[in-house]
């Protein structure tokens, strides 16, 4: 970790531009300029945009009694607003206020759910429509909300009352001018985007001037052109952005074209490359690789999104503007990232995990990182992110990313990753049927004068994954002798993957209805040790690592390898839980 004294330049920019915009913001909602937001009411809804997230009728049972299940937190209101709920959570009252959940009322289908979305909404503008201040009003939550009441105005205005129906679009039309006077102000990254997508929707929604839905176009094209990579990636580096981004996305081209708007080249480029990337970060099981944020991941969502894919083809095998490599050979699927940290604007939730990589197997989880548990306690996080829960190699038990550590820092900017690798070099080396790449990354020159590089091989048949890591000093030369250098080669074992010992000692990987893999390295004997999955659907869970402590002054490049093998059922074999 990193003190405040140690900040770069940059850093101190970034703090600096944010007290700048809270003050700007403080300003533009006072007293004197809070006038800019009034103005004319709408009419009418044109049009309810569709919502791709999942629903889910039950959920709308429970919001009818009483009880939000939120943001990983169930609230019983115990029949009082949920709006004047004092005692929850930021990210539940943060869930609560962007509606979102109306989703879940719409799906219900009764006058009960409409009447009480009604009831809520009404809830909402009486307690905190005329004070633009605090979470409630933050522009992130508003832009949400202004997506969810603009495609749920279905269900919220059946069976509306006219003064009802006018107070709601006279509501919805101050949130849409605030949202458009903060958004150029807002923090860089996947929410001002998102701010952005939300006044497109709104110019599509409703009844305004060509010129206003022409200036909502061409600054979601601009931020659209700035965010997405060329490669489909995000500039998070975080699948879960892609995968959330799309789901506001692809309703949006729809609405263009529901409208007869021609979409703009660039919201249609976006979804285009924003599809393959999605494919390529599935593993077999149908979850997203465990990068740099992301967390759980619900199958369902996915497939609900890539239905809208046309091209339905195989992912990329390399995302170099993303940083990330993939090998893909029958049902085994590995993905690794090869890249660097992206600007420190962007960089909130970006992992120290260089080099590391997962593995899949006939639709089983095998080989894993940490991953996040995204509404859990906030250590949890700073451990998710250290390069010990990804796998792949540290020095000294130290990160190969260091992140702010003061606190007034990081309640202004979260916890920013302030230094890490500043060269990735990465090749493939795709041989006739074999897939793999070569990496290095420079992340532990500063600190030990030492460059890690991986070397990966996944078979022609995809039953072998090759691994090596090697420790190198700048120039090449092996580390010098007699240093005191230790590097642990981790690799995180899926929870729902048993970790074994045959008769013969070999660690085996063994998960229900599949294939049996045995890993094997003949410099070092592995040790089993406990670790957690952050990234479980009902939180973090207990789990196995695989760990080769390699004293380097000996042993400076490791051989390792991942082996099918056609063992149906491990506990026929004779074989014993590790530990």
């Amino acid at each position: 970790m990193s003190n405040a004294a140690g900040h770069s330049p940059r850093l101190w920019g970034l703090v600096a531009r944010e007290i700048w915009r809270r003050a700007r913001r403080r300003i533009r909602t006072g007293p004197v300029y809070r006038w800019r937001f009034a103005g004319r009411t709408p009419e009418r809804v044109l049009i309810a945009p569709p919502d791709l997230r999942l629903a889910d009728p039950q959920i709308a049972s429970e919001i009818y009694f009483g009880r939000f299940p939120l943001a990983g937190r169930m609230v019983d209101t115990g029949g009082r607003s949920p709006f004047e709920i004092q005692e929850a959570s930021a990210a539940w009252k943060r869930s609560l206020n962007s509606f979102r959940w109306l989703r879940h009322l719409r799906e219900a289908g009764t006058e009960l759910a409409a009447g009480n979305a009604r009831a809520l909404v009404g809830d909402w503008i009486a307690v905190h429509g005329s004070h633009i201040e605090g979470l409630a009003w933050e522009p992130a939550v508003t832009a949400r909300r202004v997506m969810a009441w603009m495609q749920h105005s279905t269900v919220v205005l059946q069976g509306a009352e006219f003064s009802f129906y006018r107070a709601f679009l006279r509501s919805l039309a101050v949130q849409i001018r605030y949202l458009r006077s903060m958004a150029p102000d807002m923090p860089d990254g996947e929410e001002r985007l998102r701010a952005r997508i939300a006044l497109a929707f709104a110019a599509l929604s409703l009844p305004v001037s060509t010129a206003t839905l022409r200036s909502a176009t061409r600054n979601l094209a601009d931020e659209l052109d700035r965010q997405i990579l060329p490669d489909g990636g995000h500039i998070s580096r975080n699948p879960m952005a892609v995968l959330e981004l799309l789901a506001d996305l692809l309703p949006l081209r729809q609405t263009y074209a529901n409208q007869g708007q021609t979409p703009p080249p660039a919201l249609l480029g976006a979804t285009d490359r924003m599809l393959p990337a999605l494919r390529f970060f599935r593993h077999q099981d149908g979850s997203l690789a465990r990068f740099n944020g992301m967390g759980a991941t619900i199958p369902d969502r996915i497939a609900a999104i890539l239905r809208l894919d046309d091209t339905a083809g195989q992912p990329l095998l390399h995302a170099p503007h993303s940083g990330y490599e993939r090998l893909s050979v029958g049902t085994t699927t590995v993905i690794a990232d090869t890249g660097m940290p992206r600007a420190i604007e962007v960089s909130a939730g970006a992992h120290a995990g260089c080099l590391s990589f997962e593995m899949s197997a006939d639709r089983r989880p095998f080989i894993v990182n940490a991953g996040v548990d995204a509404y859990g306690p906030a250590e949890y996080r700073v451990l998710a992110r250290a390069t010990a829960a990804h796998s792949t190699a540290t020095l000294n038990d130290t990160s190969s990313c260091r992140f702010t550590s003061s606190g007034r820092i990081q309640r202004l900017i979260g916890t920013a990753l302030v230094a890490g690798p500043k060269r990735v070099r990465v090749r493939r080396t795709d041989r006739d049927e074999t897939q793999g790449f070569a990496a290095a990354h420079d992340g532990y020159v500063a600190p030990f004068g030492l460059v890690h590089e991986r070397e990966l091989s996944l078979s022609g048949d995809g039953g072998q994954l090759s691994g090596s890591d090697r420790f190198r000093r700048p120039n090449g030369q092996p580390p010098r002798t007699g240093a005191r250098d230790r590097a642990a080669i981790r690799f995180h074992i899926h929870p729902d993957t048993e970790l074994m010992r045959d008769p013969d000692d070999r660690l085996v990987l063994y998960a229900q209805g599949a294939p049996a893999w045995t890993f094997s390295c003949e410099e070092i004997a592995p040790a089993v040790e406990e670790s957690i999955f952050f990234a479980g659907i009902s939180g973090p869970r207990r789990n196995l690592q695989i760990v080769l402590d390699v004293p380097l002054a000996q042993t400076s490049e490791v051989r390792w390898r991942f082996m099918r093998t056609e063992i149906e059922d491990a506990g026929e074999q004779g074989a014993d839980r590790a530990q």
